[in-house]
């Protein structure tokens, strides 16, 4: 299509939106499809949340807001930050957005230009790259593996930088991975960044409360580097809201006003109703959020169990997140009749239309030998899930 922009014809797919939609189809043919390729937890938006949205309806918050969100919102943002993470920022360093993924979108515009270089370690969220693409930066990758539970080194981040450098970006907990980075490990990047002061980080924080080894460490906690971190949050996993559209960011205060400066010319201020919702998720505390954090652990194990019973499938335990990202790669080359699987894709799309269960090819998270696998479903339709995946793959040879 030559008359649509370069920019757009440029632009991949989402490759979750497009497994989920290949999912809908077959399920609305009658099919039986176990959907494990969102990631969306499966539980309820908390009823307190819920009634100050209908609150705030009753109440006429019905009008524009303020760009960078309601001043309520983002000193409770601020006040969690404190509480939680040991974190001091004043109100007006946050910027409340439509959604995690437009802060990190707004952090990535405001800060490349381009031919500048984006440092990502793989695998990564799909978004990463192809905001980098918008941005016309040069995107580094880092790959990092199973072996070291899909974790870089301060050698390998060393390694990758180049005189033209600008950003580093990344999630802990990680989404396709869980991987979580603990506090010695993030010293070890520290280190480097220490070493690179004209290199920004973007800290993806939105799994923060989903995480299964303890206190959540975020980089941003460590001086030296701070004001050139941007820290990335919200509401969507912890508190069930991937709907309401809620995600923000904390970042020095240049930052903070270019991201409200370029979000005033695309989307203006978020949903007046879903912030006063947000504002009540906070104020409400992690009552909602701890019950749902140990069911997602023992989902964890029984997926993890199941999985390591499957021949040829290479996992790690993951730390956080919902997430599993196991290695496939030894069904490559391998056949069931006509269907041949060379790539993790092809694997992704057996497994959808032989086994019903919807997957994400690890080619759209950086590594072309892995697939995303959700465990945000019921224990039951987990544990029939990997089943029909056991018995489909046992089929290829």
């Amino acid at each position: 299509m030559t008359f649509l922009s370069k920019r757009i014809n440029n632009l991949s797919e989402s490759q979750t939106i497009k497994m989920a939609k290949l999912g809908r189809e077959l399920s609305a043919k009658g099919i039986d499809v176990i959907n494990l390729s969102f990631g969306e937890p499966d539980f309820f938006t908390p009823n307190e949340v819920k009634e100050a949205a209908k609150k705030a309806i009753d109440e006429n918050y019905s009008y524009y807001t303020p760009v960078s969100g309601y001043p309520e919102l983002r000193k409770a943002v601020v006040e969690k930050l404190l509480k939680e993470n040991g974190l001091t920022y004043t109100f007006d360093q946050i910027v409340v957005s439509t959604g995690a993924k437009q802060s990190l979108a707004n952090a990535v515009m405001c800060l490349v230009d381009p031919g500048e270089e984006v440092i990502v370690p793989t695998p990564y969220w799909v978004s990463y790259s192809e905001m980098i693409k918008l941005a016309e930066g040069e995107t580094v990758f880092i790959n990092a593996t199973v072996e070291n539970n899909f974790k870089i080194t301060g050698a390998q981040l060393e390694a990758a930088i180049t005189p033209k450098s600008k950003l580093f970006m990344f999630s802990s907990p990680c989404n396709p991975t869980g991987s979580v980075y603990s506090r010695e490990e993030l010293a070890d990047l520290v280190a480097v960044f220490e070493k690179h002061p004209n290199i920004y980080i973007i800290s993806d924080e939105i799994y923060e409360h989903i995480n299964f080894v303890g206190k959540h460490t975020s980089i941003a906690e460590f001086d030296s580097i701070k004001d050139r971190v941007i820290l990335i949050n919200g509401f969507s996993k912890s508190y069930a809201m991937t709907g309401w559209r809620v995600g923000y960011m904390a970042a020095n205060k240049e930052i903070a006003s270019a991201c409200d400066k370029l979000q005033g010319q695309i989307t203006s201020g978020t949903s007046s109703i879903s912030q006063r919702a947000a504002l009540a998720g906070y104020q409400s505390g992690l009552a909602s959020v701890t019950p749902m954090v140990d069911e997602f652990r023992k989902r964890r194990d029984i997926v993890y169990a199941l999985l390591k019973e499957i021949p040829g499938v290479k996992v790690n335990l993951p730390d956080g997140a919902f997430y599993f990202f196991p290695e496939v790669k030894s069904y490559f080359g391998k056949k069931n009749g006509e269907t041949v699987i060379n790539t993790a894709e092809d694997l992704s799309l057996y497994l959808l239309n032989e086994a019903h269960v919807s997957t994400v090819t690890g080619e759209a998270f950086g590594n072309e030998d892995c697939i995303r696998i959700s465990y945000a479903a019921s224990e039951d339709q987990l544990r029939k899930a990997v089943s029909r995946i056991k018995d489909a793959l046992a089929k290829l040879s």
